[in-house]
């Protein structure tokens, strides 16, 4: 790899490499405005706070390069983040749900870099250093201020019609609300891992189904096995029919497959079978989704197996890094809790309408419901949990604020698990193209 990367550092010192690096590159400079509200008052006899409520400003610039001419494309992007506490008051701050923690409280402001080289032959692109990773086995976390980023290598090819690989190796993670890189762990691991490993593919059958499989490995926690398939059925003008299957299989590696391993820190947390956080686990859900003149309505169900957890990686755990805020790939990975315990069976139904069909293009709505039933606890007694999520969307169409984005965000969930919470998130966000 550093071989690749010194190549790379070479072709673009010459100044026919810099032109073609710099015909095709473009930089955005992205705004976002965040205020979020996040009332436990059901915490406030153990924690003496009832509330956490900040409001901050996100600076992220992003320059993608082109790639040099000839057969072998080098490129060059930079992803420069930055945050900016407005108000995070004594009482208010907790953790590092938005806003680092200095250690007296609310950090002032934060901010990090990342650099990520590029090498494309043909329709193949290797790339090393900043990822932000979207797929079954690993997706970064967007829900607050600034995204969760990794570090490694991914190799993305498309050679062939219809069929996209993608694999690579991840040993870093940065938290969205850190300006720390870290190890990779799971929820209830107290020990760093310094290798994800991930290879898979999605396959065009035809134009109306594409199936899915993807592997993935995080060292001395977990094997997983991820297998999908997302049909789109056009009903009549207008009108389609999505259907989303999705199974995964994860089982125990390395040190989590040994008693003393787990007795070190590598260990899931909440239940598993004899109390001793081996990870062996079977999700499954089902999604169907019915579109028709801006109206969509999705109804579907969740099993995990009662063994253990579902799991991806998850540095929450780690204790004073800062790294917690994680996503699933689950549709159950909502606001405020992932339905994703060991036993738990979820029904769940989302509606949104899309304005524009009424004629207001940009506005958009959703609202969702989860009721998550049987979930095994070590207390021995099943438990329960719902979670209800609203959503409303504006981009500005036209005028001096064109491109303007206004969102906000509100939860509800009740449960027998995590304490009663309910969340509001206002942002506001725009996009500025610098070149």
């Amino acid at each position: 790899m550093n071989k690749y990367l010194i190549t790379a550092g070479a072709l673009a010192l010459s100044p026919f490499a810099q032109a073609e690096l710099v015909k095709d590159s473009h930089a955005t400079l992205g705004l976002r405005n965040f205020y979020f509200s996040n009332d436990f008052r059901d915490q406030a006899g153990s924690l003496g706070q009832s509330k956490t409520e900040e409001w901050a400003q996100a600076f992220v610039l992003d320059f993608k390069s082109g790639y040099t001419d000839g057969p072998v494309g080098v490129g060059l992007d930079a992803l420069g983040l930055m945050g900016v506490t407005l108000d995070s008051g004594a009482g208010r701050h907790r953790g590092s749900s938005m806003i680092p923690d200095d250690g007296d409280g609310a950090a002032n402001q934060w901010s990090r870099l990342g650099l990520t080289a590029k090498l494309k032959v043909s329709n193949t692109e290797l790339r090393h250093g900043t990822l932000l990773p979207k797929l079954p086995v690993l997706t970064y976390n967007d829900g607050r201020l600034l995204p969760q980023t990794f570090e490694g290598t991914q190799l993305t090819s498309s050679e062939l019609d219809g069929l996209t690989l993608t694999g690579g190796r991840l040993n870093r993670a940065t938290g969205r609300g850190s300006s720390d890189r870290t190890g990779l762990a799971i929820a209830g691991g107290s020990r760093e891992s310094d290798q994800f490993l991930f290879a898979g593919g999605d396959y065009q059958i035809g134009k109306q189904l594409t199936a899915q499989y993807y592997f993935a490995n995080l060292e001395d926690y977990y094997n997983q096995h991820f297998l999908g398939l997302i049909h789109t059925l056009p009903l009549a003008e207008g009108q389609t029919l999505k259907t989303e299957l999705r199974y995964f299989r994860t089982t125990a590696d390395g040190a989590n497959d040994s008693a003393a391993g787990r007795a070190a820190g590598y260990r899931v947390g909440g239940f598993t079978d004899d109390g001793d956080g081996k990870l062996d686990n079977h999700t499954w859900s089902a999604a169907l989704t019915y579109a028709v003149q801006g109206h969509a309505l999705m109804a579907g169900y969740q099993e995990v197996s009662d063994a253990s957890n579902f799991v991806q990686p998850n540095q929450g755990s780690l204790a004073g890094k800062g790294s917690g805020g994680a996503s699933l790939y689950l549709h159950t990975d909502r606001m405020l809790a992932s339905f994703n315990r060991a036993g738990e069976r979820t029904a769940f139904a989302q509606y949104s309408y899309d304005f524009a069909a009424a004629g207001v293009p940009g506005l958009k709505f959703s609202l969702m419901y989860l009721k998550g039933d049987d979930i095994r606890t070590t207390s021995g007694h099943d438990a329960s949990e719902w979670e209800r999520d609203l959503g409303l969307d504006y981009v500005i169409q036209s005028g001096a604020f064109k491109g303007l984005g206004l969102a906000w965000r509100q939860g509800l969930l009740h449960s027998q698990i995590d304490p009663n919470q309910e969340q509001n998130r206002l942002i506001v966000s725009y996009s500025l193209a610098l070149f």
